[in-house]
């Protein structure tokens, strides 16, 4: 029974020290980083603001807005943005197939591979970049540059934890090749 009791302990010590690190090693904003294209998921407070601020400071030529809502088109993201619509004909995809960060990926590297971009800004929450960023990166492999570019946030503790949680079980997942 000790020695179960020092194992969970273990096991619960490397967690913590693991959360503390995630926590610590979050992505901030990157600056003065031109990349091929920009990739912004939605589900976050100011990614898509952030995309676009990106793509009109010239930052990139393209940008892929991945698991945009069946219905939703150009016109009404250029509304709500308060953008230029010509903006989105020429500069912005919106990808409707995707559900989920898994999803994202593999909605990216079609996108990635058909215009063969070799570098992508990936834009994100910045608790949601590294597992988004490690979904990505195991969908497109080694050829591609990623660069996490982390919007700030003010999530709750337990949506942290979850994300955490979550990063931890695919990067196991992606180490045992359950990459797809």
């Amino acid at each position: 029974m000790r020695r179960l009791f020092k194992f969970l302990a273990t096991i619960a010590m490397v967690w913590c020290l693991g959360f503390a690190l995630f926590m610590l090693l979050l992505p901030k904003p990157l600056e003065g980083n031109t990349t091929d294209a920009i990739v912004v998921p939605t589900g976050g407070a100011g990614r898509i603001d952030r995309g676009i601020a990106l793509l009109k400071a010239h930052q990139a030529r393209r940008m892929l807005v991945t698991g945009v809502g069946s219905g939703v088109g150009p016109r009404d993201l250029a509304r709500e943005y308060d953008t230029s619509p010509h903006l989105f004909d020429c500069c912005i995809d919106l990808g409707t197939e995707a559900v989920d960060t898994r999803s994202n990926a593999a909605e990216t590297a079609d996108w990635v591979r058909t215009h063969s971009y070799r570098t992508v800004r990936l834009v994100s929450s910045d608790w949601h970049v590294p597992r988004a960023a490690m979904e990505l990166k195991a969908a497109l492999g080694p050829n591609v540059i990623i660069m996490g570019d982390g919007v700030p946030g003010s999530p709750r503790l337990g949506t942290l934890i979850n994300e955490y949680n979550k990063w931890l079980l695919r990067r196991v997942g992606i180490w045992m090749g359950f990459a797809g």
